[in-house]
């Protein structure tokens, strides 16, 4: 593993016309990535959709959630209440944020009413417009990391980590989630949504935004006419309270690494998680595999990094490792924005693309 520092201006993260020129005048925006060779048969295998391993999970999940959820009822006004809201709030914020994803991409069942369906209800759940976020998630994959053009890049340089810190508990991150969604109720789409949401599906957006606005409205209702905080427990707090999960392995995703590059080798990182975590998470630990093939589903991302792993860095063998590397590149940029971490890749390795571009 090495730390590389480079001289370029200062990261500006608008999704601006003038950001895009500048992305697709160096190659970046809209670019051919880099994939690990795997040959077509094998592909087209690995790719091959089924119902039975996201029904397993999604009955387990909502299952646990439900369970969870009616300890949360029963047991409300004594201690011992907490376990329950515990596990409750990490299936709800947390667990939610990985089904949207897979759901998002239309990989996790191969009958498609399922996956919008389970897609529709985790969007709910993390506060995030399904239309818009649809669309955002589409372009992060295209210009995955590319100032100027990724909508979702978690922590910009240099990071800002008390807002880090403090979205373990949803505190910035639920404001925006409930301001965008309050302005799409109202008719209006943010200036960076307009930059990657089409025309024809402002109005779906529109939509979306005003039933999860009166759903939220209805449970504050209910809160005050009960005089009670179990409505907001069991609807959107947990979206504060249990999204730390969440936020600790989405963190590990690209934190610490290049940005501006056109080899997810360089921009994402893989880190072998516990199966309790690869659960909530739904695999998507496996992440440069994911975006190095975004159509394999997740039930197959294990068997998919065991064929190419001789391409990639090695991966993170903990989450605690994971966080020992991207720590302490957050803290270099702090005092170095052009900072970041560059894992080795083994012998066997195709080397990284010398573009002119690239870091």
């Amino acid at each position: 593993m090495t730390a590389v520092t480079t001289n370029i201006p200062p990261r500006d993260y608008r999704l601006s016309e003038e950001n895009a020129q500048k992305a697709f005048d160096r190659g970046l925006a809209s670019a051919e990535w880099y994939h690990t060779d795997v040959d077509r048969k094998t592909m087209k295998a690995l790719m091959k959709r089924s119902d039975g391993p996201a029904i397993r999970d999604t009955v387990i999940w909502l299952g646990f959630l439900a369970a969870s959820g009616a300890g949360v009822i029963a047991l409300w006004g004594s201690w011992w209440v907490l376990p329950f809201v515990l596990v409750y709030g990490v299936l709800y914020g947390s667990a939610c944020d990985a089904r949207w994803h897979e759901c998002g991409h239309g990989t996790a069942f191969k009958t498609a009413w399922m996956n919008d369906a389970v897609y529709q209800f985790a969007s709910f759940l993390v506060m995030r417009n399904p239309v818009t976020w649809r669309w955002s998630h589409a372009r992060h994959h295209t210009d995955t990391v590319i100032v100027g053009r990724d909508a979702e890049i978690a922590v910009m340089r240099p990071p800002d980590l008390l807002k880090v810190v403090l979205n373990f508990f949803g505190i910035f991150d639920v404001w925006y989630s409930l301001k965008a969604l309050l302005l799409n109720a109202v008719g209006k789409l943010q200036e960076h949504e307009l930059s990657f949401v089409p025309e024809a599906e402002h109005g779906k957006a529109v939509t979306a935004a005003r039933v999860h606005i009166v759903i939220y409205a209805a449970t504050i209702v209910a809160a005050i006419a009960m005089g009670s905080w179990l409505p907001l427990i069991l609807i959107g707090g947990p979206r504060m309270y249990g999204c730390w999960h969440m936020l600790m392995t989405g963190l590990l995703q690209h934190g610490g690494l290049a940005d501006n590059v056109t080899d997810h080798r360089l921009n994402s990182r893989t880190v072998l998680m516990n199966p309790v975590s690869r659960f909530i998470y739904w695999n998507m630990n496996y992440h440069v595999e994911h975006h190095m093939f975004p159509m394999v589903p997740f039930h197959a991302l294990p068997q998919l990094h065991e064929m190419i792993k001789h391409d990639l860095p090695a991966a993170n063998p903990s989450i605690w490792h994971g966080y020992r590397e991207m720590i302490p590149a957050f803290l270099r940029q702090l005092r170095n924005e052009d900072y970041y971490v560059r894992r080795a890749l083994p012998p066997t390795a195709k080397p990284y693309r010398e573009d002119l571009h690239e870091i």
